[in-house]
């Protein structure tokens, strides 16, 4: 720490201070730490210097430029209040305002990729490529207005589902923004954007319609014309009522026969067991086992699972005579049927892996449809016995 001066920094004295021939320093004597070096070819700069807890630092401000004094006195107090608290003397350059682009590319790294499945990555993507950033990408995270998530929402209203999806995405990258500290919270432009009305497409599997399926399978299987691991996935969908992307990523090490259940670490909602039932074992006798490739629905590529159905099930669902039947219906079907058997609701998001109540809730229609055909039969029956004996005492 320089000594206590007794000389006054002002213009006159700084132009009054001598060269020479070598480096000098004059403290000031009103702001310790504040001073002027004459260097040995008579130039003069600001310069601070301080202590704090990483020692002794100095700092040189600039030349010296008559006017300059009292706002290079000013900057020399910031600087020595943050040596004494151990921060760097200049404070780094403030990091420019982010762009809706920038917020984009900083969810997809660090919370996308890391907390999403890949399918949902995918649908993150899309909505940012194709929608967010060509509406948005430009402006600045801070200045997204309510009207302007409104427009773009009215702008996609030929793709109600897409819509949503985008206002959707867009409303967790604010959300993270929030938590990131790059808006207040509760700034959140999508909070008073209004949803389209989705209507749910639900479609199930009659008995006859399974054994058409059924039918096509075997024929499939009979001729050769498809692959056989994709005629057993298909099966396994309908048997397990498990999800697409469940089955493709299944691994022979996670069929455990001994506990009659197989292990699902892709699921949705984290790794779940999926009983063994006879039916699931049948098909699963039925896959050759090829050395070296460790899925049980392999692909054609060595060491790979197949990576998708949907040229299979179509090849099927034309078959059957069902081309209006997506392959993820028959998840929608296994639940259909396990409520026609009288299973409860809580029963069925067991079966389908489903986290939430409200995820199965949309299934509760059945429900009813199977209470009204059940209290329609008891009725008939009681009735049929009342008139019986109304006519045996007649």
């Amino acid at each position: 720490m320089p000594k206590r001066s007794t000389l006054r920094l002002t213009i006159r004295s700084i132009a009054a201070l001598p060269a020479t021939g070598s480096d000098a320093f004059h403290w000031d004597r009103d702001l310790a730490g504040f001073g002027v070096r004459v260097q040995r070819n008579g130039r003069k700069v600001y310069v601070v210097q301080s202590r704090g807890p990483a020692g002794l630092k100095r700092v040189t401000l600039g030349p010296v430029a008559g006017e300059a004094l009292d706002q290079r006195r000013r900057e020399a107090a910031g600087i020595i209040d943050r040596i004494k608290r151990g921060l760097d003397p200049i404070a780094p350059e403030p990091e420019p305002d982010p762009t809706v682009a920038d917020l984009a590319e900083r969810c997809m790294r660090s919370y996308v990729k890391v907390q999403c499945k890949p399918k949902t990555q995918a649908l993150y993507r899309t909505a940012i490529d194709r929608h967010i950033v060509p509406a948005l990408g430009t402006m600045l995270v801070k200045d997204v207005r309510s009207s302007h998530v409104i427009e773009l929402h009215d702008r996609l209203c030929d793709t109600p589902s897409m819509a949503n999806h985008v206002v959707s995405m867009l409303s967790k990258m604010y959300s993270l923004a929030a938590t990131w500290e790059l808006v207040p919270h509760g700034r959140n432009p999508c909070k008073r954007v209004r949803h389209y009305r989705e209507e749910p497409r639900e479609r199930f599997l009659s008995p006859d319609e399974y054994r058409s399926v059924g039918a096509a399978l075997r024929k499939a299987e009979a001729d050769g014309s498809l692959w056989p691991p994709a005629i057993a996935a298909i099966r396994l969908l309908m048997l397990t009522g498990c999800r697409k992307s469940e089955i493709l990523t299944l691994q022979w090490d996670d069929v455990d026969r001994t506990a009659g259940e197989f292990r699902l670490r892709d699921g949705k909602r984290g790794p779940r067991m999926v009983p063994l039932t006879t039916p699931v074992l049948k098909v699963l006798d039925g896959i050759e086992r090829v050395e070296g490739n460790p899925w049980v629905i392999r692909s054609k590529k060595p060491g790979a699972h197949l990576p998708g159905l949907g040229y299979y099930w179509n090849r099927i669902r034309d078959r059957a005579g069902l081309e209006d039947v997506r392959i993820h219906d028959l998840r929608h079907s296994h639940a259909s049927e396990a409520l026609a058997l009288g299973e409860s609701l809580s029963m069925i998001g067991k079966l389908l892996g489903h986290s939430k109540v409200g995820t199965t809730a949309r299934y509760a229609h059945l429900v009813q449809d199977a209470e009204k055909a059940a209290a329609a039969r008891t009725g008939e029956s009681i009735g049929a016995h009342l008139a019986a004996n109304g006519a045996a005492a007649a």
